[in-house]
């Protein structure tokens, strides 16, 4: 048995109680209430939803590029850059990624990985001892659905990707899009796909949004990688008024995947509480990806972030989920547990 002490940010809402939790084997066995010396803050571990990993091999090699200059198959700096990488360097720089992501408080993270099914077993092979657990939505043929556990297309205008919607239809795994990233005309024809997931969305207009939330399509939002790329911001208070919304890194290449960061941007750029950032950076990409993580309450997966709540930079913090989503780093991180 273990105990974690300090103020805990308490289930859906988050609602901070001075207390602990219990964990036993790996489960959160009791949220007690009690009193405590401890300054620490708990809260559930990040999941990222939504990243490429495998640009881990050209960190801001794509600064001042278009979005097509950059990442845009076939023929993009990152398609170069992949193709140019041998295994093992791909492998290394994967695993390097994935442990920063550990220290800085993520357990799970949604990748879109290219190369097909030998990309997909470089990425399971990069995530062993990383304490990050991938969610890979593999590309290229359906035949990566034998290694992947989804499907992940880069965008309808790039291909029509009807086999692979029904290959994952068939599996019952999910099927995930990019889609009004660049501009709008790839929305409508990525949802006649039925998607699980949709990434970015930041040329959402209200027909789209309507249809989002007739099929109740959950989304990933990356506002970051989206300033680099100059290609605008997503609607993210429309998007939550419609579907559940998650955060995500995006491109390794572009910016670190630190959920810190992506935290800070959405609460300072955005019309959303603070609350609501922190459900996308934990909750609602675990809901997206069926994963038993992402809420402190019994009976949940144990996957804990436990930060200083008397480091130099939180001490006199006067709200402790503001405190995390607005100023936290990874320097605040005491430890990260499951």
């Amino acid at each position: 048995m273990r105990e974690l002490s300090g103020t805990v940010l308490v289930g859906e809402s988050f609602e901070p109680v001075r207390g602990r939790v219990v964990v036993e084997d790996g489960r959160i066995d009791a949220v007690e209430e009690t009193a405590t010396d401890s300054t620490d803050i708990v809260l559930p571990a990040f999941v990222n939803a939504h990243t490429h990993l495998g640009d881990s091999v050209a960190k801001e090699a794509a600064v001042g590029l278009s979005l097509d200059e950059a990442v845009a198959p076939p023929d993009s700096l990152k398609h170069r850059r992949l193709a140019a990488a041998d295994r093992d360097e791909l492998v290394s720089a994967m695993r390097r990624t994935l442990r920063f992501m550990r220290r800085t408080g993520t357990v799970s993270t949604l990748d879109f990985r290219e190369s097909g099914p030998p990309g997909a077993r470089a990425l399971r092979e990069a995530a062993v001892d990383t304490g990050v657990e991938p969610f890979v939505f593999g590309s290229d043929d359906p035949s990566v659905l034998d290694v992947a556990d989804g499907y992940g297309a880069s965008g309808a205008n790039d291909d029509d990707f009807a086999a692979e919607r029904a290959a994952c239809e068939e599996r019952g795994v999910p099927f995930a899009i990019h889609a009004g990233e660049p501009d709008a005309t790839d929305i409508h024809p990525a949802l006649d796909l039925d998607p699980d997931l949709l990434v970015h969305m930041v040329h959402a207009e209200r027909e789209h949004l309507e249809r989002v939330a007739d099929g109740s399509v959950p989304i990933a939002v990356c506002p970051r990688a989206n300033a680099v790329l100059d290609v605008g911001t997503p609607p993210i208070r429309e998007l939550l008024d419609h579907t559940t919304v998650a955060l995500g890194t995006d491109n390794v290449m572009l910016n670190g995947p630190s959920m810190f960061r992506e935290m800070a941007t959405a609460a300072k750029r955005f019309d959303v509480s603070d609350r609501e950032v922190l459900r996308m950076a934990t909750a609602a990409g675990a809901e997206i990806a069926d994963l038993d993580c992402g809420v402190i309450e019994p009976g949940r997966r144990a996957a804990l972030l436990v930060l200083d709540g008397d480091s130099d930079n939180l001490a006199g913090s006067v709200d402790p989920v503001s405190a995390v989503v607005r100023r936290a780093t990874g320097l605040d991180v005491e430890r990260v547990v499951g």
